[in-house]
């Protein structure tokens, strides 16, 4: 984490920055060039220090119960969004959010891993936790997105799928590989963008896409460090050590070819400053959208088969 010297210089920079920007709304005075360097200085300061942040501290800040959630960042992106319920086969489950979405005139199918703010809430979203119904509404969705020509958001964010006895007998395992499989082979645009904690097959499970994105403070693994640490070294204690091992960081996964791009955040993380973080990943939405309507129908399928067989390193 950041030293309190570190820190205090970082806060007395933000108090700087926020007095100039008070200072800029009286037209007598010009602060244009002192704010543009103090906020040049705060920002090279910060992007210093998160880069030495750890990849237990950066899951610490995944996990945080103030991140943003991703109905948050929809309501900010897309101009509109209607929610579409059920899997027709079971129940609607509200651990995945699904629905229809526009930005400007382009219109989007959106499938959302949800967690809650409180104890309410996470009763109500299964704690971010989706049952095999969740997964079949998601794949009942983007096979209608592929009909009708939308690209496919999804936004990634769990610690994995639920792993109770009702979701087993309902085939847990089934639907996470059948939504897989299909993802492999819709032909429509698919971004995928992992926002918080990203673990196991109930996050693979929504991850086939076009175009990966991570938050600069997210991770994406096939299990989470305590995990890994227990099943590795029979110690559940070593989970500081796990993280650094299993390479769950944008950051690294971005060198293995696994991710695409990355989307900073401000210090603390997202949520101090969600607008600016939810513009970014705007940003990076139409970008991708514009690039991948370029190619055909058949072009995305095989382009998307090559970027997953194309991923890790192979020893014979």
């Amino acid at each position: 984490m950041l030293k309190d010297k570190e820190l205090t210089e970082i806060e007395e920079l933000e108090n700087t920055v926020k007095e100039l920007k008070n200072l800029s709304k009286d037209k007598m005075l010009d602060v244009t060039q002192e704010l543009k360097e103090a906020t040049s200085k705060l920002e090279k300061i910060a992007r210093k220090e998160n880069s030495k942040l750890t990849a237990w501290e950066r899951l610490e800040m995944a996990r945080n119960p103030k991140r943003p959630t991703a109905l948050d960042y929809i309501d900010i992106i897309f101009d509109e969004f209607m929610e579409l319920h059920g899997d027709r086969g079971y129940r609607d489950d509200e651990a995945i959010v699904c629905g229809l979405a526009n930005i400007d005139k382009q219109n989007f199918t959106i499938i959302a891993e949800q967690k809650g703010r409180n104890t309410k809430e996470n009763i109500k979203r299964n704690f971010g936790m989706p049952n095999p119904e969740s997964y079949r509404k998601a794949i009942r969705l983007m096979k209608q997105a592929e009909k009708f020509g939308r690209p496919i958001v999804t936004f990634i964010d769990t610690k994995g799928a639920y792993p109770g006895i009702g979701a087993e007998e309902r085939g847990q395992g089934e639907a996470i590989a059948k939504s897989m499989m299909e993802m492999a082979n819709l032909k429509t645009p698919i971004i995928c963008i992992v926002i918080g904690e990203g673990s196991s097959g109930g996050a693979l499970a929504i991850g086939v896409g076009d175009e990966i994105i991570m938050l600069e403070n997210a991770v994406y693994s096939v299990l989470s460090p305590e995990g890994y640490a227990s099943i590795l070294w029979k110690d559940s204690t070593k989970v500081k050590e796990a993280a650094e091992k299993m390479k769950m960081t944008a950051g690294d996964l971005k060198k293995f070819g696994v991710i695409d791009k990355i989307i900073e955040e401000p210090i603390g993380g997202a949520q101090n400053d969600i607008e600016t973080v939810a513009e970014n990943m705007k940003k990076e939405i139409i970008s991708a959208t514009k690039k991948l309507n370029k190619k055909s129908k058949e072009e995305l399928v095989q382009c998307r088969y090559q970027k997953f067989r194309g991923m890790g390193e192979y020893i014979q």
